[in-house]
């Protein structure tokens, strides 16, 4: 005995998974005991079940609308397998971003180039994100992890010119109600939301003993590389939307039993009074 109590007080997760069982035995055993000495331990039962679906489809609710409680993935930007940096301005034909070759060389100036493949963007249907857009910071530091982890740069070596989006956010999950759309709470399908990230590395810092180093410049001598990367909205509101439905639907089942039972009991009463009669 002695032994189980250190080891329940060792393991936190044990006194945890122990604490939720004994403190809704507690809560749910409290109520159906004190309906099961009113109205019998079938029916208080059948009561107390009710009550708590009823409970867990308000909770649910408010976890639904509110994005709280049991949350699901939170909304990421996540690699394209294979294509999440670009190095190279012709490669973005290849990996899909482009529709159409950029003609451009090794020779092309960086900015030309860079202007030539905005162009592109922008004739199929791309939008550059500005830069006071809350998407442009997520974006920028969703890509600096992924050029620090393919070792294409280390941090402070390269400068963020430009984000495009595909697929605006407001137009990318359906189905939503409304006449502007407004109710977007059953939007559990998306198109796929793509980013693209351009980034210019800088020229080599001159550092001088006794002296600031200079502020970086961005080195236009070599072309600007490219951060391919997919929004995954995740599922945040998806757990809370499964008990809403689930407790929702056990609720009126619950409650249509408690009707059956309710006609039964009065037809019974009503044939003993005939009888009686």
């Amino acid at each position: 005995m002695f032994a189980s109590l250190l080891a329940i007080n060792w393991e936190p997760e044990l006194r945890g998974i122990l604490t939720v069982m004994i403190g809704g035995a507690v809560w749910m055993g409290s109520v159906y005991l004190i309906l099961a000495t009113n109205v019998g331990a079938r029916l208080g039962f059948l009561v107390a079940l009710t009550g708590l679906m009823g409970w867990m489809a308000l909770m649910g609710t408010v976890w639904w609308i509110y994005g709280i409680g049991l949350k699901g993935e939170v909304p990421e930007w996540t690699q394209v397998p294979g294509r999440t940096v670009i190095q190279e301005v012709d490669l973005l034909f290849q990996a899909g971003v482009l529709d159409e070759p950029v003609a451009v060389d090794s020779g092309t100036d960086a900015v030309v180039a860079s202007a030539a493949v905005q162009s592109q963007l922008d004739a199929q249907g791309w939008d550059q994100v500005a830069e006071s857009a809350p998407e442009f910071g997520q974006a920028v530091a969703s890509a600096g992890v992924f050029l620090e982890e393919e070792d294409a740069f280390a941090p402070g070596e390269f400068e963020v010119t430009a984000v495009y989006e595909v697929d605006p956010p407001a137009e990318s999950a359906y189905p939503k109600l409304g006449p502007n759309g407004e109710f977007d709470q059953l939007a559990f399908f998306h198109k796929p939301y793509y980013t693209l990230v351009e980034v210019a590395p800088y020229e080599d810092l001159r550092v001088e003993e006794g002296r600031a180093p200079t502020p970086p410049q961005v080195d236009n001598s070599q072309q600007r590389q490219y951060v391919y990367m997919i929004r995954d909205l995740g599922s945040l509101r998806e757990p809370a939307a499964y008990i809403t439905i689930g407790s929702t639907l056990a609720f009126l089942v619950l409650c249509w039993l408690l009707h059956r039972r309710d006609r039964f009991v009065a037809e019974n009463r009503a044939r003993k009074a005939l009888e009686q009669g």
